[in-house]
């Protein structure tokens, strides 16, 4: 199953997924100047990072929104990355947060699952409940792919409506409680599902969500350039597994200030990681 593979990766290699965000605004200063159209610099400047650190990482989570900002080219870059990605043998998370019903979450679904589009997983929202969820669930009967449902971002105005208190227990637990029971029927032989939770760098949520669902596997946003501490993501942890931990920017622009930032942004980017990880596996053991 796809989920003892993520997991067999975070054994080998470390939790560390590196998010990749392209945009101008993490590029050297004159790398788009060689690229025409933009989704072509974005395409090459992943190409770039992910050969850099594919030994290092668990997973990557190709953020889609910075390839549709681009138009159809941008997603014609997308679909490629993902190509890439899949041919190298590396696990992928499509970060589309999809939320919709009935026709529409099934197309949505088709699309990312099995279409030009495909991951190996998926970020959902789940605000309609099970119907948004449920068209999704038949592509995970071959156990080649799985989801990752909203349950509790760390943006700041999250707690305006996740930690709302709803009998007696704030929103987001709710939620993880439906995730846990949607993923019921997909477990792999590392005891975790083929339906996981996002939760952000907040060391509280995840100190919550851990100790009451401590089969649900976690992908969590936030760590790095977001603010998010080892600290704050050691929670998401059960016995050095569970739980996939999110850089983007801390990654991708690890070459700002430093020499030859054109020429060795990749280098940089390598680095970077390698100081994640060693981070990361203080708040593992």
């Amino acid at each position: 199953m796809i989920i003892d593979k993520l997991c067999a990766r975070v054994e080998e290699r470390g939790p560390l997924c590196v998010g990749l965000d392209p945009s101008e605004d993490v590029y050297p200063a004159d790398f788009l100047w060689d690229f025409s159209p933009p989704a072509e610099a974005a395409l090459r400047y992943c190409e770039e990072i992910v050969a850099a650190t594919a030994d290092l990482v668990a997973c990557y989570k190709v953020q889609i929104a910075c390839f549709e900002a681009l138009g159809v080219e941008g997603m014609r870059a997308y679909r490629d990355l993902l190509r890439l990605l899949r041919a190298e043998g590396l696990l992928t998370i499509g970060d589309v947060k999809r939320g919709d019903i009935a026709s529409t979450a099934a197309h949505y679904a088709q699309a990312h699952l099995i279409g030009e589009f495909a991951a190996d997983f998926l970020t959902l929202n789940a605000y309609f409940g099970g119907d948004a969820v449920h068209p999704f669930l038949p592509y995970l009967a071959s156990g080649e792919k799985g989801l990752f449902v909203v349950v509790r971002t760390s943006n700041p105005s999250a707690r305006e409506f996740q930690d709302r208190l709803c009998e007696g227990r704030p929103l987001y637990e709710h939620v993880a409680e439906q995730v846990v029971s949607w993923g019921q029927p997909y477990r792999g032989r590392f005891g975790y599902s083929l339906i996981g939770a996002v939760v952000g760098a907040h060391r509280e949520p995840l100190l919550r969500l851990r100790s009451r669902f401590p089969t649900l596997f976690f992908l969590v946003p936030g760590y790095g350039a977001q603010g998010g501490t080892a600290e704050d993501v050691a929670p998401a942890f059960s016995r050095g597994n569970g739980a996939v931990v999110v850089a983007a920017r801390a990654v991708l622009a690890a070459h700002r200030g430093k020499p030859a930032a054109r020429a060795r942004f990749a280098h940089y980017a390598r680095e970077a990681v390698l100081a994640m990880r060693e981070d990361l596996a203080r708040c593992r053991a």
